[in-house]
């Protein structure tokens, strides 16, 4: 078995092919694999859902991918079953856990924020902010609908 938990957006577009091949590689015939990623809904999804992509949507995903998470990618969920597919996987199951994360993000904000003072004192108002604006953001960006978690079950 595999699991990945959180590490999947995190490598870029280009390395999925690898990631998928080298699992399929290490997995036994009967094996299984549980992607645990962040996902986003492409254009056209948003224009077909209605979703504007405003200057304030904007500037937040130039934020995450400058200040949070350089280099960082989030794939749309079609753009993980092509990949695993094409490595000759099949989904067996996908599961949303979006109204879940907005909550985690939430407990995270205020948990941050009531030890605002310690973080400051530990790194720097321009830290505690830049973390502040991401966890609030994001939460907020999974509410919307904008972004989700998924949890892809992967069979070999």
């Amino acid at each position: 078995r595999i699991v990945s938990i959180g590490a999947f957006e995190h490598f870029g577009f280009d390395r999925y092919d690898d990631f998928f091949a080298m699992s399929d590689r290490v997995l036994p015939d009967d094996g299984v694999m549980l992607l645990h990623t962040i996902t986003a809904l492409t254009m056209p999804q948003m224009a077909e859902q209605g979703m504007p992509l405003t200057f304030e949507v904007a500037r937040f995903v130039k934020f995450i991918l400058t200040e949070i998470f350089p280099g960082g990618r989030l794939p749309s969920i079609e753009k993980v079953e092509e990949h695993a597919g094409r490595a000759g996987f099949t989904l067996t199951r996908r599961q949303s856990l979006q109204p879940h994360y907005a909550r985690t993000l939430d407990c995270w904000a205020t948990a941050l924020e009531s030890r605002r003072d310690e973080a400051i004192a530990v790194q720097s108002q321009e830290v505690y902010d830049r973390y502040m604006h991401y966890l609030t953001g994001c939460a907020k960006g999974f509410r919307v609908g904008y972004i989700d978690v998924n949890q892809f079950t992967l069979a070999k």
